[in-house]
């Protein structure tokens, strides 16, 4: 893509993480601007293009078209759409492949794709050669609006979700809202639960702007709908950004506020057989789990909880546990998540809207009682209730 034809003027959500400082391009078109910003960025060697199943007929082309203009040689690996894939098994066939085509200490990863692959190529670049530079062009709401952002990799093992990773932060993102058009209703929806947790930590207006969204989605969503999208998804970049700014690797606390809704979100995804809710579908049920004990414990305003809840009910999210989960596999799977740390749990709780806390006084009774809350119809109240 020449210069000329890319528009600097679009959202551009900047992380300065020092020597690991870089750029996220939100604009409508940007997949074909891919190779361009690889090569503004000094990117060399070949390019290993990874994506799955279901967005390579869609984009794989382009992207590697416009690779290949900039003057890179690309080789592209496909690996199965689903969660499955975020695997050690998939890592080593990825690392295989790649050697197979020739690529070395010089070459760049593209991840081209969702949450899954975005994790997964990421791995794989961390590990590739002791690490090489990759480039995240994520597909879904949820990778644009977070997991594409921040440097987290990692796969699954068969105890839980992302015990095997590591934090290697992509030398710039390119988010494309175009191709959010063509992605299933079910799973547009999930990823919207993560702009929900960023409202609820960090921006309660946006909660408004979301229940405006639900509006849209009612009557359908369209290339009108999605010229509206980049300010949106950047206004999210932006909170995650100047999180991980403060945290990068999760040590001091404050990107830990990042999980609210995930621990027990974690704990029922692992629970029921793939592919039954999706990961944004658990953390809507997390989010209800957290607004329960943030009640119970922090005193959190019943007009909050109910405004959060409200917002999630208008997005279509899941808000009841299906009825043929078992709770104490939900518990034991909890119980086995990253978030504890020497038996104890740290849990992201809210005093208000906008204003979190990662409390260490959750117990596993709380956590039972909160996944038995899960379990009861949610009754929605105006959420000027008190």
């Amino acid at each position: 893509m020449p210069r000329d034809a890319y528009n600097e003027r679009m959202p551009t959500v900047s992380l300065s993480l020092g020597k690991h400082s870089y750029d996220v391009h939100v604009r409508n078109g940007a997949l074909d601007a891919v190779g361009y910003l690889a090569a503004r960025a000094r990117l060399e060697g070949k390019a290993a293009l990874i994506t799955d199943s279901n967005v390579y007929p869609l984009y794989g082309e382009r992207a590697k078209r416009s690779l290949e203009d900039a003057h890179y040689s690309v080789s592209v690996h496909v690996v199965p759409a689903g969660e499955a894939s975020k695997s050690l098994e998939q890592v080593g066939k990825l690392v295989e492949e790649m050697v197979q085509a020739g690529h070395d200490r010089t070459s760049f990863v593209v991840a081209l794709g969702g949450g899954v692959v975005g994790d997964l190529a990421g791995f794989v670049a961390s590990i590739y050669y002791r690490g090489i530079p990759f480039v995240q062009v994520p597909t879904s709401v949820m990778a644009q609006v977070d997991s594409s952002v921040g440097g987290k990799t990692a796969v699954n093992t068969a105890s839980g979700k992302n015990l095997i990773g590591t934090f290697h932060q992509p030398v710039f993102v390119v988010a494309d809202p175009i191709t959010l058009l063509s992605l299933p209703e079910r799973v547009l929806r999930e990823g919207m639960a993560e702009m929900v947790k960023h409202a609820a930590i960090r921006r309660p207006k946006m909660l408004v702007e979301l229940r405006h969204l639900a509006d849209e989605l009612q009557i359908g969503f369209s290339l009108s709908s999605i010229e509206k999208l980049p300010d949106l998804i950047a206004e999210n970049l932006e909170i995650k950004a100047r999180i991980v700014e403060t945290d990068e690797r999760e040590t001091t606390g404050t990107r830990a506020f990042l999980n609210f809704g995930h621990t027990l979100g974690h704990g029922i995804e692992a629970s029921v057989p793939y592919g039954s809710l999706l990961h944004g579908e658990v953390v809507s049920l997390g989010i209800r789990a957290a607004l329960f004990l943030s009640q119970r414990m922090e005193g959190l305003p019943t007009r909050d909880a109910t405004e959060i809840l409200n917002t999630l009910a208008a997005l279509q999210l899941p808000l009841q546990l299906p009825k043929d989960i078992r709770s104490e596999e939900v518990l034991r799977h909890t119980c086995t998540d990253k978030k504890f740390r020497g038996g104890q749990i740290h849990f992201v709780l809210l005093k208000k809207v906008g204003e979190p806390l990662l409390s260490t006084a959750v117990s596993k009774q709380d956590l039972q009682d909160a996944i038995s809350h899960l379990m009861t119809p949610v009754i929605l109240r105006n959420s000027h209730a008190r």
